[in-house]
C-alpha cells in the first residue's frame, strides 16, 4: 500500500484491510470484488490485484509457505527487488538491501548521483551504493532507519539538513547543491484523451456498471460503459435494444489524471424504465444506488454516483 502513497493516507486503508483479511489464506479465498472494494480510493489498483494473486499462489501452489529467497519472491505478482529485500530483511532478518523512494533520495543527495533515478543506468548505480552501505548485522534496523530518515529529515521538500546525522559527509549538502538532487524526472507533456461515461439509470434507483478488463487502467474495477465518441453511445443502446425514454443529459465534464495521461470525462445520463436483457452479460451489473453492493470502483465513479444520489 505504501508504494507511491503516503503513510497518513495508507493507515486507515491498512487497518480496515487487515481487519477483513487477517492472514494470507483469508485473502486468497476472498472474491476479487471484496479486495478491490476495500482498495477503492487508494489508487494504483494493480497493487490490490497482485496482492490477491500472490496470496492465492502461496496458498494453493506453495502450501501456505511464504518464499524465503529474493528470486522466489520476485517471481510473484507485484514484487520487485526492493520489495523482496524489505520482506526478507524485516520478516527473516536476512542481509538484503532495499531501494524505495526514500532511500533513492538519500543516496542521490549523499553521493551526488547524476541522472533521474528512473533511468536504468542511474538505477544500477543506486543499487550498487545501497548494496555497499547496507550492513550485514542489524540489516532490518538499517533499512528501517533509511526509510525513516528519508520520510522525515531528508524529505523531498524542505529537508532539515542541520539535524541530519549524515550532513558532515553528504556531498550535496557539502557543495550546497541540495536543491539539485535527486535530479528531476525529465518533463514530458501528458496527452489528453476524451471519453463519454454512460450513466444509464432506471426509475427504481438502479444504475448500470460494466466490469473493466483486468489489464489496463482501472483493471477489474466496476465503471460506467465508456465511449470515445457520442455516436457510439447510440449504437450501444441499439445493440442492447434500449429505447430512450428521455434525451441524453450531459453532466459537467471534468478531468481525471493518470500517471501517463489526462482523461477528460463527459458523463451522459440516460433514464430508462427498467433493466433488461443486458443482465445476461456477466460483464454488466445493475447497481442499486440506495442499497449498494461491495464492489471495487474508481474514485470518479463513486463520486458521480454520490452526486447523483444527492440530487435525487
Amino acid at each position: 500500500m505504501l508504494q507511491q502513497t503516503q503513510v497518513k493516507t495508507v493507515i486507515p486503508y491498512y487497518l480496515k484491510f487487515m481487519q477483513h483479511f487477517p492472514d494470507i489464506e483469508t485473502l486468497a479465498n476472498a472474491p476479487q470484488d471484496d479486495v478491490l472494494h476495500l482498495w477503492t480510493g487508494l489508487g494504483y489498483y494493480a497493487r490490490a490485484r497482485n496482492l490477491h494473486k500472490t496470496a492465492q499462489i502461496i496458498t494453493k501452489e506453495n502450501s501456505g509457505v511464504f518464499p524465503k529467497t529474493s528470486e522466489e519472491l520476485q517471481s510473484l505478482p507485484g514484487i520487485g527487488r526492493s520489495t523482496a529485500g524489505a520482506i526478507l530483511s524485516f520478516a527473516n532478518a536476512q542481509h538484503q538491501p532495499i531501494l524505495d523512494g526514500n532511500v533513492k533520495r538519500i543516496l542521490c543527495r549523499y553521493f551526488r548521483v547524476q541522472g533521474w533515478s528512473g533511468h536504468s543506468k542511474t538505477q544500477a548505480l543506486l543499487w550498487s551504493h545501497t548494496e555497499t552501505i547496507t550492513p550485514k548485522k542489524r540489516c532490518d534496523d538499517f533499512n528501517q532507519a533509511m526509510m525513516d530518515l528519508g520520510s522525515s529529515l531528508c524529505s523531498r521538500s524542505k529537508p532539515q539538513c542541520q539535524l541530519c546525522p549524515l550532513n558532515t559527509s553528504c556531498e550535496a549538502y557539502i557543495h550546497n547543491e541540495l536543491s539539485q538532487y535527486p535530479n528531476p524526472k525529465p518533463k514530458k507533456d501528458k496527452p489528453v484523451k476524451s471519453a463519454y461515461f454512460l450513466m444509464l439509470t432506471t426509475q427504481s434507483n438502479e444504475i448500470l456498471l460494466e466490469k473493466r478488463p483486468e489489464q489496463g487502467i482501472w483493471g477489474s474495477l466496476w465503471s460506467f460503459p465508456q465511449f470515445e465518441a457520442q455516436d457510439q453511445i447510440k449504437h450501444w443502446l441499439d445493440k442492447y435494444h434500449y429505447k430512450q425514454s428521455k434525451k441524453m443529459i450531459f453532466l459537467p465534464e471534468f478531468r481525471h489524471t493518470f500517471s501517463h495521461y489526462h482523461l477528460q470525462i463527459t458523463p451522459v445520463r440516460i433514464q430508462i424504465e427498467a433493466p433488461s436483457v443486458i443482465m445476461d452479460d456477466k460483464s454488466f451489473i445493475w447497481f442499486n444506488r440506495t442499497k449498494p453492493l461491495k464492489l471495487g470502483m474508481p474514485t470518479p465513479i463513486t463520486k458521480l454516483i454520490s452526486e447523483l444520489n444527492s440530487h435525487n
